[in-house]
């Protein structure tokens, strides 16, 4: 995959370049709204997260790069003080997302005469 500003080299299916921090938009990658047919849910990420999924899941319920919601985070606990209780009460008060189930297109198995 080719980033749309920078024109670098990226891994497919990213939604933020690595070099220059552009958003990418990806054809082929649905967000979770689409594919389930409701609107977008505040959910704690299953797959991308480091303590409880917190700010993975705000970063892709406001479509931001996780890097910069946890820098953020950072920011608010070593200044405002108030961040590790917000970070506790969003960790039990938000629910996990599901995981996701990705199905390929081709299937390989071939099935073997009983021994």
């Amino acid at each position: 995959m080719v980033c749309n500003s920078c024109q670098r080299n990226i891994a497919d299916g990213s939604r933020f370049c690595y070099n220059c921090g552009a958003r990418q938009v990806v054809a082929d990658a649905p967000d979770m709204a689409s594919v389930t047919g409701g609107p977008k849910r505040l959910m704690r990420s299953s797959t991308d997260k480091k303590l409880g999924g917190v700010c993975a899941g705000l970063a892709q319920y406001f479509d931001m790069d996780t890097t910069l919601v946890r820098v953020l985070w950072l920011l608010v606990v070593l200044f405002g003080g108030t961040g590790i209780l917000l970070y506790v009460i969003l960790w039990i008060a938000l629910p996990l997302a599901p995981v996701p189930v990705y199905v390929s297109a081709q299937s390989n198995v071939v099935p073997q005469a009983g021994n």
